[in-house]
């Protein structure tokens, strides 16, 4: 007979289960609640999320399937639907937030020198994306983006050295992604890689004023001035290496710096993407792996 924990068992383990009772009581989380207490629903929810439950049917048809094994796994009783709906839908939110936060720090902090971060940086590096997630307006109609279609968008921050996100903010589909940059603390020396949907120079500036870098990719219809030239490689895929300041009507006002501008042509799909950035110290070979390092959030996101 095997005496042996669960392998789920075995996984919360490693949950700090201290920190998770501080957020519990910071906001009174467990109040007037007889059995099913916050670090039961924790638990439910992750096994739902590890063994991909699809609905709360789902959840309650396995968990109850072997009720004789519940109590090995943590679970103190059977689950009903209605039990963990009413939960999902009445406890603060904050309570999983600032759990999230302890779990990410602590996360982070095993991957410090076990990554693939493929540039020769030793400042931290952030990518920052959205993504689209389709819903059905008659149960979510807070989530509004058209008429007959509802819409919730999640906002990501990823740390690129142990592809962790840092930061994730869910908006309704009619939330523009460049708002969400309001919301972020930029720190200082950091880069933060972003496709070209957040070329805001208001906000880019705000950036710089913090005293963080940025790489983001460029619009075609930019105008600029020339300020002046650095030699590439023409061996390499890099065209050019340019400082620029910026001559818009709008964003001349918005960004009073030089830019930095990295033209590149790859190789293989014969694409020519150009990018901007605030700091003049890394090469333009190192800008362009920046941005190649974004798709690990790419990848994280739709994989």
């Amino acid at each position: 007979m095997n005496r042996g924990k669960s392998v789920f068992a075995q996984l919360m383990s490693f949950v700090p289960w201290y920190e998770s009772d501080k957020c519990v009581k910071r906001y009174n989380g467990d109040y007037k609640v007889q059995s099913f207490t916050c670090h039961q629903q924790f638990l439910v929810m992750c096994f739902a999320h590890l063994t991909n439950r699809e609905s709360l049917r789902d959840i309650e048809a396995c968990l109850n399937a072997v009720p004789e094994k519940l109590y090995h796994a943590g679970i103190r009783q059977l689950i009903k639907r209605s039990t963990l709906s009413d939960a999902n839908e009445s406890r603060d939110w904050r309570i999983f937030a600032d759990f999230t936060k302890v779990l990410i720090l602590e996360a982070r902090s095993l991957y410090v020198d076990d990554n693939d971060f493929m540039v020769n940086l030793k400042n931290m590096a952030y990518a920052f994306e959205i993504t689209s997630i389709d819903l059905c307006l008659s149960p979510f109609p807070w989530a509004k983006f058209r008429q007959n279609k509802g819409s919730v968008r999640a906002h990501t921050l990823m740390d690129l050295r142990d592809s962790i996100p840092t930061f994730i903010k869910l908006t309704d589909g009619l939330c523009h992604e460049v708002n969400v940059l309001d919301d972020l603390v930029f720190e200082p020396g950091a880069f933060y890689i972003m496709d070209r949907a957040f070329l805001d120079f208001d906000r880019l500036y705000s950036i710089d004023q913090c005293g963080a870098f940025f790489v983001i990719r460029s619009k075609s219809n930019l105008q600029f001035q020339w300020v002046a030239s650095r030699k590439v490689d023409k061996k390499s895929d890099l065209i050019c290496d340019q400082t620029i300041r910026l001559t818009g009507f709008y964003s001349s006002k918005n960004y009073l710096d030089y830019l930095g501008r990295v033209k590149f042509c790859e190789k293989e799909s014969g694409q020519t993407l150009i990018f901007h950035t605030n700091n003049f110290r890394i090469s333009a070979k190192n800008v362009t792996k920046l941005y190649k390092e974004r798709w690990k959030i790419e990848l994280f996101i739709n994989g």
